[in-house]
């Protein structure tokens, strides 16, 4: 295992101060005077700017306000190349938090702000890595979405910066921060569940997820209205597409899809749960079965992964024709971890290996008679009123903006959603989507940090 693949519990003890500023894994210019200009204090008040403003940077926006007051920030500025969502974001930002902001076209002329400090980044899947990477050699904290990359090489570019520099980052991969996925985390860590040798994730969907035929914003928008060579961000040209544009996730050049977008979040998960990295090797099948349309990346999806140092086999499944039975499962030899729902779903339970349950299942019949009868335990927590949580929860999510604005207060204090975290994430949906695409079996060279085709001795 390499440096940069230490396991989570190694990380926090040993890599705090890289993460803090400790210029380790270079490879970046040096920083400029301004990374050091503004070092904020315990009571001072945080400025956050926007960068990407569609539909996941509203998100971003109601996050900072469900935090504004008792975390003390404010917003300062939005950026967009597209002149229609930067207008609408500064509205909203006008609306949501009363005063008017600073709209830049480019990314650049944001990051000049003396009085910025930190950016959140919600722009297409293939540009976070060079945009997060920016953002930090800028000097400023940053919020960067999932996928962190959906190429290797970007992956390492943005990992270096960040430990070259003195930011704090944090993923936007919002359920390490969920009360009760940390509950599930300590339930695995205290050897409750045995040995654990499969972890299942089926989250599913119903509808042409990522196109809209008759999306509005592909009517509305005109190439002179916005800058698409900068939109490409160093892929191929090719002449402007507003479907493209818009809908990125469905199209090979610019995501894998269900892997960037879906699976980022149930392998971050995983490595959350277990303390472990990057899979060993990655199979994956799939296809476009149920939306025959313009998409080019698979809307029914399975990857299965194995994890050799801690010996468990993970399966990832996604289909967008049938959303029936979501659910994530944790096979211990002494028991199991079942939440009942798809990405992030809080309503998890325990449930002992020793006793018989022909169906498996026949534990969620009669909830009541079930607990009673020790069949299976609510798994809960005080911020959930120690009562069982709901199927699903908003992507916006308070606890992992908090966890973000604490770290950057208390610049020794690492992230929940760490820049390692984001490289893993990173490579295992990287290898899932190879694994599809290429039809055959990858593995991951930890020494080499590289995708091969052939076993790794």
């Amino acid at each position: 295992m390499t440096n940069n693949e230490l396991s989570r519990r190694n990380f926090i003890g040993k890599t705090t101060a890289a993460i803090a500023g400790a210029a380790i894994a270079s490879g970046s210019a040096p920083l400029s005077a301004v990374s050091y200009e503004r070092v904020i204090g315990a009571n001072d008040r945080i400025s956050i700017g926007f960068l990407g403003c569609g539909a996941r940077g509203n998100g971003h926006q109601n996050m900072v306000k469900m935090s504004e007051k008792d975390k003390n920030l404010g917003v300062v500025a939005v950026c967009d190349i597209w002149n229609l969502n930067r207008e609408k974001a500064a509205a909203s930002c006008k609306k949501l938090f009363g005063n008017e902001v600073k709209q830049f076209k480019y990314s650049e002329e944001l990051l000049a702000m003396q009085e910025l400090d930190a950016v959140m980044i919600a722009t297409g899947d293939f540009q976070h890595a060079k945009i997060l990477a920016e953002v930090v050699k800028a000097g400023k904290d940053c919020y960067c979405e999932k996928p962190m990359a959906t190429d290797i090489e970007d992956a390492k570019l943005a990992r270096n910066a960040v430990l070259s520099s003195k930011q704090v980052v944090q993923m936007g991969s919002q359920w390490v921060s969920d009360p009760m996925q940390l509950k599930v985390r300590d339930i695995i860590r205290s050897g409750k569940l045995g040995q654990i040798t499969k972890i299942e994730q089926v989250w599913n969907d119903n509808n042409p997820r990522w196109h809209v035929p008759s999306d509005p914003d592909v009517a509305t928008i005109r190439e002179v209205d916005t800058d698409w060579n900068r939109w490409l961000l160093g892929k191929p040209y090719v002449p402007f597409d507003p479907w493209k544009y818009f809908e990125f996730r469905i199209f090979r050049d610019y995501s894998g899809g269900i892997t960037s977008q879906w699976m980022s979040h149930g392998a971050g998960l995983v490595h959350f749960y277990t303390d472990s990295s990057i899979p060993d090797s990655m199979v994956a099948h799939g296809g476009i079965f149920g939306w025959p349309d313009i998409r080019q990346n698979p809307d029914t999806f399975q990857a299965l992964a194995t994890y050799d140092e801690k010996k468990f086999l993970y399966s990832y499944t996604s289909n967008y024709a049938n959303k029936f039975g979501d659910y994530s499962c944790i096979r211990g030899k002494e028991g199991t971890l079942f939440a009942h729902g798809g990405e992030g779903s809080p309503r998890w339970f325990f449930i002992p290996e020793q006793q018989d349950l022909p169906g498996g299942f026949d534990f969620y019949e009669g909830m009541k008679e079930t607990i009673k009868n020790k069949k299976a335990e609510i798994v809960t927590t005080e911020e959930y009123g120690m009562k069982m949580g709901p199927v699903s929860l908003s992507d916006d999510s308070k606890y992992h903006l908090d966890n973000w604005i604490d770290c950057m207060r208390n610049r020794s204090q690492v992230p929940n959603g760490h820049i390692h975290t984001g490289f893993w994430h990173s490579i295992a949906s990287i290898m899932a989507t190879r694994a599809y695409r290429e039809g055959k079996k990858l593995y991951w060279d930890r020494m080499k940090e590289e995708i091969v085709d052939h076993t790794v001795s």
